[in-house]
């Protein structure tokens, strides 16, 4: 069955929460439908809620939405991750037949996969690894480059909620999953790898990351001698990418069972 594309709620208030839309996808998935959905955020970072230990947090917060960056929670683990022009956010809603420790590799390769596939249509080849001085660095980002000089250039996520009992069968097994990617399309990486040290260094955290350890989907375009559309332009074509990839994954990379 192939994904059935939800288009974003138009954008409302400045520092409106975008990752709400994205966890009512999970509601979409309880009624037995696979969404995916496309989105940009406005200029934000995001953290998983295990930061609000920090005791600076809630000033740190409060002083970046003045600002005009927002810090938003979401419910998946990892770090920080910057949001805003030039980044493209892929949210895939679905369930499972068995519970996140049996699965949850499978559901980060699945993703690498159909947006790994996507890319290296527009002449982008990547691979999944963990990339050390990457902001939210995990085994599954995915990266462009030899692995020993690679770059991230998408990271991932995932969130997991037990399915209703309505769609439950006999052993109670079944879930919900929310997986995720934040891609670099065109968004400077010194610009938004400082918005994120600003952040650490206004927290105490003691984390810095280097923007020589990431890479837009432009850069790597460039650097490869092929021609790369601007902002908007090169936005349109990795939308319209991703989106002949999704229609087609359900055929070339099946979801896990």
């Amino acid at each position: 069955m192939p994904f059935e594309f939800v288009e974003p709620a138009p954008a409302g208030q400045p520092h409106a929460d975008p990752l709400q839309d994205e966890l009512a996808l999970l509601e979409l998935a309880a009624q037995g439908r696979q969404v995916a959905q496309l989105w940009e955020a406005p200029l934000s970072l995001v953290v998983p809620r295990t930061y609000q230990r920090h005791a600076g947090f809630e000033a740190a917060r409060s002083e970046f939405a003045r600002q005009g960056c927002p810090v938003f929670l979401r419910m998946s683990g990892g770090g920080l991750v910057p949001q805003g022009p030039g980044i493209l956010n892929l949210s895939l809603a679905y369930s499972v037949g068995q519970p996140p420790g049996a699965l949850s590799d499978a559901v980060y390769l699945h993703l690498c996969e159909v947006i790994g596939k996507g890319l290296l249509a527009l002449g982008v080849p990547t691979h999944w690894q963990a990339v050390a001085g990457s902001f939210c660095d995990g085994r599954f980002n995915l990266a462009w480059g030899p692995p020993e000089a690679a770059r991230k250039i998408a990271g991932t996520a995932q969130y997991w909620r037990r399915a209703p009992a309505a769609m439950q069968s006999g052993d109670g097994q079944r879930h919900l999953v929310l997986a995720h990617a934040v891609l670099l399309v065109s968004a400077d990486p010194v610009q938004i790898n400082a918005r994120a040290n600003a952040f650490e260094a206004a927290l105490g955290s003691g984390r810095r990351y280097d923007p020589g350890k990431v890479v837009s989907v432009r850069e790597a375009l460039l650097a490869q001698g092929r021609a790369a559309a601007d902002g908007a332009g090169l936005m349109a074509q990795v939308l319209e990418t991703l989106r002949k990839t999704l229609r087609h994954s359900a055929a070339q990379t099946p979801l896990p069972a």
